[in-house]
């Protein structure tokens, strides 16, 4: 059965706060409570009031592992064609992601003949789409 009725010192180690801090909150009103003998007494009712939850209803904690992958791909000697066929084939390769969004952008340096990729994304996406490049790039 659950406890009804908590002291100060209760209260303040359950909200983590200074037990003068709870008294404090009982004398400006914020928190009803009853004085029996020279102690205050807090109703499970009028502390949930305060909380605006349950006493000791946990919080519960879903976490999700998130991973994401950032890759810089510089590759040299690329004629304008060829990054233009690289470019198509990662947007292309971009729109079959399920995993979790795949975010890729492509820069071309015509005077240098270079060509940079900037791939955001899941692991297996991310290992996907360079498996993609390598094939388009190698001979």
């Amino acid at each position: 059965m659950a406890k009804e009725l908590y002291s100060a010192e209760e209260v303040a180690e359950q909200l983590g706060l200074h037990v003068r801090t709870v008294r404090g909150y009982v004398r400006d009103g914020r928190l009803k409570a009853v004085r029996i003998g020279k102690q205050y007494r807090i109703a499970r009712a009028d502390l949930e009031a305060l909380l605006g939850k349950p006493v000791g209803e946990a919080e519960e904690v879903r976490r999700k592992r998130h991973v994401d992958v950032t890759t810089v791909v510089e590759i040299d000697a690329v004629s304008r064609d060829a990054a233009h066929r690289v470019s198509t084939l990662l947007t292309a390769v971009r729109t079959e992601a399920a995993d979790q969004p795949l975010r890729v952008q492509t820069a071309y340096d015509e005077g240098r003949g270079r060509m940079k990729v900037v791939v955001i994304g899941g692991l297996a996406d991310t290992r996907h789409l360079l498996e993609y490049l390598q094939a388009v790039l190698e001979p």
